[in-house]
């Protein structure tokens, strides 16, 4: 498993994963699409936290800066 989310990416998956599960949870009560704004923002978090993405490989997309070779 290659690593292919940078580390922009990874800041703007944290962000908005943490904004749709707050929104899962607002007021203390499940809210209309809890469920899918918290699978979403769960993924989001998981795919930024061991910085790899299933969908990149797919569509063959890589996010990480790469040191120019000399």
């Amino acid at each position: 498993m290659t690593r292919n989310v940078g580390r922009l990416d990874q800041y703007v998956r944290i962000v908005i994963g943490l904004a749709l599960i707050a929104y899962a949870v607002k007021d203390g009560s499940l809210g209309p699409g809890w469920l899918v704004a918290g699978a979403v923002g769960l993924v989001l978090l998981a795919t930024a936290f061991i910085s790899y993405c299933p969908l990149y490989t797919l569509l063959g997309v890589d996010t990480r800066r790469r040191p120019d070779p000399v």
